[in-house]
């Protein structure tokens, strides 16, 4: 099978590498191979855990308008939700069973998260969660209707710029653990760097599930094994969790202004 890159770490070339329908030359039946419906379907349900975990931290936000009682679950949605994801990228066959435990763990994290912000800017979770679902309903359109082309130079680009947020990323939070500022100040401020900045990074992510889709399309037209609708599912919602992140610190960024 031709590396079908993505700058997802989840959905990446090897993901398919090990899995049966590699092994053994196409040796599946048709009713266990992975399709575009039960990858779309598997999503649907690993979106449902994360909101509904999500909605069970923001309730208990909401009895007592104190984001203290919302930090255990965002410790150990962060905690948990790494730990599962790892465990997932390298056994991708425990996905259906890992994917929805990373889902919930995750809707812990971003309820608990959005109870904060929510706390300094009233009414920024809605809008976040509403910018985030019209992005993906949106980008979803542009790729089916081909729209947006998913060419060897798209791909290309996307990758590198996710590499690059990831490297500053990295850089600035181990610069940090010794005070030092190569600039962040700007670039996490509410300045028309720091906008402009979020707004690039808010881009990439997007861009980001175009890939995850023309990902897994080629997963499913090359026969992959049906677990793999649950790793496919899986990797979309990491790539959902940082887009609605990215969003809420925009967001958040505006709000100061």
């Amino acid at each position: 099978m031709a590396l079908m890159k993505t700058s997802n770490p989840v959905l990446n070339g090897k993901a398919f590498e090990n899995s049966p329908i590699t092994r053994y030359g196409g040796a599946i039946e048709e009713t266990s191979r992975m399709t575009l419906t039960g990858t779309v379907n598997k999503t649907g349900i690993l979106l449902l855990c994360a909101i509904a975990s999500a909605a069970w931290t923001w309730s208990l936000f909401m009895q007592s308008h104190d984001a203290a009682d919302v930090a255990p679950q965002l410790i150990i949605g962060l905690i948990g939700g790494f730990i599962v994801a790892l465990i997932t990228v390298f056994k991708h066959e425990w996905s259906p069973v890992t994917a929805p435990i990373y889902a919930l763990l995750e809707g812990l994290v971003l309820g608990g998260l959005s109870a904060l912000m929510e706390v300094r800017y009233p009414g920024i979770a809605v809008q976040a969660v509403g910018l985030t679902f019209g992005t993906l309903l949106v980008l979803l359109l542009a790729y089916r209707s081909g729209l947006i082309p998913v060419t060897a130079k798209l791909r290309m680009g996307i990758v590198a710029a996710t590499g690059g947020i990831a490297l500053f990323y990295f850089l600035s939070m181990l610069l940090s653990l010794f005070h030092l500022n190569f600039g962040s100040s700007l670039i996490y401020g509410s300045g028309i760097i720091g906008i402009g900045f979020s707004l690039f990074v808010v881009a990439i992510a997007a861009l980001n599930l175009v890939l995850d889709f023309d990902f897994i399309e080629r997963g499913a037209a090359a026969g992959a094994p049906k677990y793999m609708e649950w790793y496919g599912a899986f990797g979309i919602i990491v790539t959902l969790v940082w887009l609605y992140l990215e969003i809420l610190r925009l967001l958040a960024k505006m709000r100061r202004r």
